[in-house]
């Protein structure tokens, strides 16, 4: 298992690396994408512009903002090929994050598909998420889970005691971003999960491409419309990100306007 701080990337023949798959990288011209199998797309970067979200349930992740506009600090498990560490680096400069990865040969390919290195607001972590949430007390103000191997989700990472610790590594007011395949089996029961560990305090978006559904849930006020507020949500971007999510969080807060009919 990997140890919580050792961010090295290990030699390809060590015994860590044996415990996990290697991912491949194919480019078909416009972009440059990650697969654990032929099936299965991971993620994908744009060479052109690669700190575009690509992916739509990227966008719907990013929902977040409507919630936290300006958050501290902001933890992630798994980074795959890194669009929303890229994008959450880039267009929240107020704002600290910390990767976790549990795969050395996902982090070996961060250069190329431009991850940042680390620097004092930014850090990678070889770790496993689920570990790291046990043992820490980290206060995030967002949690974003996007943990997938070979055989999808991992198990460790769709526990109830994992979003039980989920709830337990936010700020007082933090929220928890989950992104859920739908057609799985599980799915109905992982979202039951969420929604137990929060009090009920969580709601489903389902993401355009409709494959994946995301779950935001908060550790403090409700997650409601009257919470939401567009124009702060999108205040601290650029004009090209502000330009492409806009859209998405104009769709998120109409989506979680049907749970309160009678809001404005």
């Amino acid at each position: 298992m990997p140890t919580m701080t050792d961010t090295r990337t290990p030699a390809g023949g060590d015994f860590l690396s044996l415990q996990h798959v290697k991912p491949f990288v194919r480019e078909d011209g416009a972009g440059k994408s990650l697969h654990f199998t032929l099936g299965e797309l991971q993620s994908r970067m744009l060479l052109r512009r690669p700190g575009y979200l690509d992916l739509d349930y990227t966008r719907t992740m990013m929902g977040f903002l409507l919630f936290r506009p300006a958050p501290v600090h902001i933890g992630m498990i798994g980074l795959g090929g890194g669009s929303l560490a890229k994008f959450c680096h880039r267009q929240l400069p107020a704002s600290r994050m910390t990767v976790l990865e549990i795969n050395p040969h996902v982090i070996a390919l961060r250069r190329e598909f431009k991850v940042p290195e680390d620097d004092d607001r930014f850090q990678v972590i070889a770790a496993d998420g689920a570990l790291y949430l046990q043992q820490e007390a980290p206060g995030f103000d967002v949690l974003l889970v996007d943990g997938f191997d070979h055989q999808g989700q991992p198990a460790a990472l769709c526990s109830q005691c994992f979003y039980d610790d989920c709830f337990a590594a936010l700020a007082a007011d933090g929220v928890l971003v989950v992104n859920l395949h739908c057609d799985h089996s599980d799915y109905p029961l992982q979202v039951g999960r969420i929604s137990r560990s929060f009090s009920g305090n969580a709601v489903e978006v389902m993401a355009v491409e409709r494959s994946n559904s995301i779950v935001f849930a908060s550790r403090g006020p409700a997650i409601s419309p009257r919470r939401m507020s567009l124009p702060s949500s999108l205040s601290g971007l650029d004009a090209e990100a502000r330009m492409q999510l806009r859209s998405e969080l104009v769709r998120i807060a109409w989506q979680m306007k049907k749970l309160e009919p009678n809001t404005a």
